[in-house]
C-alpha cells in the first residue's frame, strides 16, 4: 500500500512530460507522456504514484481524494528565462516603437536597459521585493511553479548586490522555486559609455568575485540552488571577446552558464556558449543553419522568447520548428521584463510559438515544463510528473492540454500547486 497525503484523481489527460534522461529532443518533444483516467498521489510534498485512476483506490491510502472531475493535469510551467526583479516601466518606449524607433535605437539613446536601471538604483531593496512578489504571485496564477530570475538592471556593483539580495527574499518569500542568474553583463551603463572596456573590467574583476561570495553565504547555496551567470553578447553590448572573458571568469568562480545570444546580430555567441558549456543559450533570433545544427549536437538548451518579438512587432522570429526537427532540446520563457517583453503569461508565449514558429501543443508544453526545467538546472526535481519529483501540478480548466496553446488572451488555469500545496 502505497501512503499519500492526498491524491488527485479523475484526471481525464495528465500529462505528464515524462523525460528520466535529460530534456526531450527532437520527436521526442511531440510526446507529452499523457495517461488517460488518471491518479496522482503526493506525500511530503513529492509525487508518490502516478498512474490509471481503476487501480488506485487499492494501491493508495489517502485521507483525501480530491475529483478532477475529468479535466487535464500537466507539470508545473518553468520560466527558464526572467528580468522579474526591476523597478518602474517603459511604456513611453513602446509607444516610441509603435512610431517607428527601433530597440536598438531606443538604446543607443540612453533608453531601454539604462532607463530601468536608473529606476532600480533609485528603489530601495524593499521595494524591489514587494513588486517582484506581486509579479510572482500574477505568474503562480498562469501556471508557474518555477522560475529563474536575473539582475542586470543595477549595473553597479552595489546595485547588482542589492539585486541578489531581493532575488534571495523572494526565494524565501514566495513558494515558487526560484533560481538566481547574475547578469551584471547587461548593458555598458551610461557612465562607462566612453570606456566600455572598464566596465567588463568592473565586472570580472569586481562584481562577479562579489556575487559569488555573496552565493556561497546565500541560501541558494544551502539548498543547492544553483547560480547562473549570463551576459548579453550583442551589438552595443558585449563583444564576443568580452562575453568569453565574463564566462570564463564566471566559470572558475564556480557558476554554471548562460548566455543571451544571436537577438538582433549573429556574432558568434552561439558556438561560445557551447564551448563554454552553457546549460542554456537564448533568444537565437538569427541562428544559422550551422548554428542550429551545432546546437542539436551541444549538451545547450535552446530558449526562445518569442513574446519578445510579438512585442516588438517584429516578423521575424527564432527558427524552433527546424531547431526542433534538427534534434534541439527548446524551451520557452517569457524574458518578462518592462522593456522588450512586459508580459508573465507562459500560456500566452505557447500561442504565438505554435503560431508563428509552428512548434507544436505538445512540444509547447514540453518546452515549458520539463525542458525549461532543464534550462534552469531544475530538471532532477521538477518540469514533469514522475514519482520522486516535487508534486508541482496544473489543473486546467479544459480537458485537455492543447488548450494551454489553442486559447489564447485568458486564463486557461483552474488550480496550481506547489509541492501538493494549492497556491493558485
Amino acid at each position: 500500500m502505497i501512503e499519500a497525503e492526498l491524491a488527485f484523481w479523475n484526471i481525464g489527460r495528465l500529462s505528464t512530460c515524462h523525460s528520466p534522461n535529460g530534456p526531450k529532443r527532437g520527436r521526442q518533444m511531440a510526446d507529452a507522456g499523457e495517461i488517460l483516467n488518471a491518479t496522482v498521489a503526493v506525500a511530503d510534498g513529492k509525487i508518490v504514484y502516478v498512474g490509471n485512476t481503476d487501480p488506485s483506490r487499492q494501491l493508495i491510502n489517502a485521507p483525501i481524494w480530491q475529483d478532477c472531475a475529468g479535466a487535464a493535469m500537466v507539470p508545473g510551467l518553468v520560466d527558464c528565462h526572467t528580468h522579474l526583479v526591476y523597478a518602474g516601466d517603459r511604456a513611453v518606449e513602446f509607444e516610441q516603437r509603435i512610431m517607428g524607433a527601433s530597440y536598438l535605437e531606443i538604446m543607443m539613446a540612453g533608453g531601454g536597459i539604462m532607463s530601468t536601471a536608473w529606476a532600480v538604483r533609485a528603489a530601495s531593496q524593499e521595494q524591489l521585493v514587494q513588486q517582484c512578489l506581486e509579479r510572482c504571485q500574477e505568474m503562480a496564477n498562469l501556471g508557474v511553479t518555477s522560475l529563474e530570475i536575473k539582475t542586470g538592471y543595477g549595473l553597479t556593483l552595489e546595485d547588482e548586490l542589492k539585486m541578489l539580495r531581493a532575488i534571495e527574499q523572494v526565494a524565501i518569500s514566495t513558494p515558487l522555486t526560484v533560481v538566481p542568474t547574475f547578469l551584471g553583463a547587461h548593458a555598458i551603463p551610461a557612465e562607462f559609455k566612453a570606456d566600455p572596456a572598464a566596465y567588463t573590467r568592473l565586472v570580472v574583476e569586481q562584481m562577479l568575485p562579489a556575487a559569488w561570495q555573496w552565493y556561497m553565504g546565500s541560501g541558494f547555496s544551502k539548498n543547492g540552488t544553483p547560480f547562473f551567470c549570463d551576459v548579453f553578447c550583442e551589438q552595443n553590448a558585449f563583444s564576443l571577446a568580452d562575453s568569453r572573458e565574463v564566462l570564463q571568469t564566471a566559470r572558475e568562480l564556480g557558476f554554471k552558464i548562460k548566455i543571451h545570444s544571436d537577438e538582433f546580430s549573429s556574432m558568434g555567441g552561439i558556438g561560445l556558449g557551447i564551448d563554454m558549456g552553457a546549460t542554456s543559450i537564448d533568444h537565437l533570433d538569427t541562428a544559422t543553419d550551422s548554428d542550429i545544427q551545432a546546437l542539436a549536437n551541444s549538451g545547450s538548451v535552446a530558449v526562445l522568447l518569442p513574446g519578445v518579438n510579438f512585442n516588438l512587432g517584429s516578423a521575424h522570429f527564432a527558427r524552433g520548428r527546424e531547431m526542433i526537427d534538427a534534434g534541439c532540446a527548446v524551451a520557452l520563457s517569457t524574458d518578462i521584463n518592462p522593456g522588450s517583453c512586459p508580459s508573465p503569461s507562459l500560456p500566452l508565449i505557447m500561442a504565438i510559438a505554435a503560431r508563428y514558429q509552428r512548434i507544436t501543443p505538445n512540444e509547447c508544453l514540453n518546452a515549458c515544463t520539463i525542458n525549461a526545467a532543464w534550462a534552469a538546472g531544475l530538471g532532477e526535481s521538477n518540469g514533469s510528473i514522475e514519482v520522486g519529483k516535487n508534486a508541482d501540478l496544473v489543473l486546467l480548466k479544459r480537458h485537455e492540454a492543447r488548450f494551454l496553446a489553442y486559447e489564447f488572451g485568458g486564463n486557461p488555469i483552474a488550480s496550481v500547486y506547489k509541492q501538493g500545496v494549492k497556491i493558485a
